[in-house]
């Protein structure tokens, strides 16, 4: 199954590098203009058209609302900070991609996306040296070692998850309000356990920081293990 997790980022990747190389993200469009313009692209370069959620495109204070959230659709202004959620459907197989943007030249918000990519393999390398170790790794011990990372990186944690399982659509689910498969502070899963089938479980790691201020956030994810 990894090698099919894999395939589907990488194919994600690639979009989104794609996005960035048209210039699709630029000041005066609407956040549901760029989103739009995504799925058309998406569906132009590798014939995705199905998404396992939601898709996000948030700008300036909107990149201070986690994923459940629902905020008003906003112009993208000139010195912004933007970021991309996306998870499509790749041959039947979940990808789960985010990234976050600068328009403009704002060192603080430019320093806040380099850190957050850097904070996010910080915590992947950690990750590994537990599992090499052979530690059990609770969900909630994660999503704390999450929040002490964006705290020592000077920023606050803005998301009530940190992270998720992935897999073949659909993927395990449970009932609403049990948090079993995320990575979330109620969760004392350990992530290294098989599923029910005795097959290895994959994770997704999504960071979100913001920002002192408290007027723009980033967000960062992608395939953990």
């Amino acid at each position: 199954m990894l090698d099919h997790l894999k395939k589907a980022e990488q194919k994600a990747e690639e979009l989104f590098h794609e996005i960035k190389t048209r210039g699709i993200i630029l000041p005066n469009k609407f956040e549901s203009q760029v989103n739009e313009e995504i799925y058309c692209l998406a569906k132009e370069m590798f014939g995705i058209d199905k998404y396992w959620h939601k898709r996000i495109v948030r700008a300036g204070l909107n990149t201070l609302a986690p994923y459940k959230e629902n905020p008003e659709d906003l112009i993208i202004q000139e010195d912004d900070m933007v970021f991309l959620d996306f998870g499509p459907l790749i041959d039947d197989f979940e990808a789960d991609f985010g990234r976050s943007y600068v328009i403009g030249g704002d060192p603080e918000k430019v320093t806040l996306c380099l850190n957050i990519e850097n904070a996010w393999y910080d915590i992947q390398r950690w990750v590994k040296v537990q599992k090499e170790l052979g530690n059990c790794l609770k969900s909630n011990s994660l999503f704390e070692h999450c929040i002490k990372v964006a705290n020592s990186y000077g920023y606050s944690f803005g998301g009530g998850i940190a992270g998720h399982l992935i897999g073949k659509y659909p993927h395990e689910s449970l009932e609403p309000g049990d948090f079993g498969l995320y990575i979330h502070p109620a969760n004392e899963l350990n992530i290294f356990s098989l599923n029910e089938k005795m097959e290895k479980r994959h994770w997704i790691l999504e960071l979100h920081f913001v920002h002192s201020s408290k007027k723009f956030a980033a967000f960062f994810e992608q395939l953990l293990c």
